[in-house]
């Protein structure tokens, strides 16, 4: 039985989406999974990211992570996302990146993808489950199959109950508020869990 390829691919200005990325990561390769951490491209400008010092500090921490292709899209069996919400949608920097897919959709290569998604905001409500949603739409666009965690474990009250996607609130110290860890790394271990469902069955 092969492994999930699992694709972990987010975009984080100050850190918060990364550290995610990194729980996610975590919980999917002790479920067995084949896992890569990409971030997509940044277009902000250099001085917009050097005039924020927490925004520089995690650009320079973060500068050895690889840069998301669409080479890792085909590669992966499984897609996990991860974005912080900009007025309630994604950020530009992940919907550059995937309006490049549309070589690799034309193509069928995007179809039967296990897809989920992260998010976070700077309150309780600001649009963290418009934004997951925003970019489930895409997914559909893609024929990808979208896991959502539901309410299939306790984890996921503790980090605020969204059934789309795990999402997080980001205080005035960067800090996140919920108790995610656990409800990231159970949807992730799901994620991986669908995505060995289906590439078995498509391998029947």
């Amino acid at each position: 039985m092969a492994n999930v390829k699992l694709a972990i691919i987010y975009y984080s200005s100050t850190g918060t989406n990364y550290q995610l990325a990194r729980w996610a990561e975590e919980a999917a390769k002790e479920a067995g999974a084949e896992v890569k951490v990409v971030k997509v491209p940044e277009l902000a400008p250099k001085e917009a990211i050097e005039s924020n010092p927490a925004w520089k500090a995690h650009a320079e921490a973060t500068k050895d992570v690889p840069t998301a292709t669409l080479a890792d899209l085909e590669w992966a069996d499984a897609i996990i996302f991860s974005v912080p919400t900009r007025f309630g949608n994604i950020p530009s920097q992940l919907k550059q990146f995937l309006d490049t897919t549309g070589g690799l959709w034309a193509q069928g290569k995007l179809a039967n993808k296990v897809v989920s998604a992260m998010a976070s905001a700077g309150n309780a409500h600001g649009g963290q489950e418009q934004t997951i949603l925003q970019l489930y739409t895409t997914m559909y666009h893609w024929g990808a199959i979208v896991v959502a965690p539901g309410y299939t474990d306790p984890s996921i009250f503790a980090a605020g109950g969204n059934p789309y996607g795990t999402s997080v609130t980001v205080d005035q110290n960067g800090k996140i508020v919920e108790n995610a860890e656990a409800a990231v790394k159970h949807q992730a271990r799901r994620t991986v869990q669908v995505a060995q469902w289906v590439k078995n069955g498509m391998q029947q």
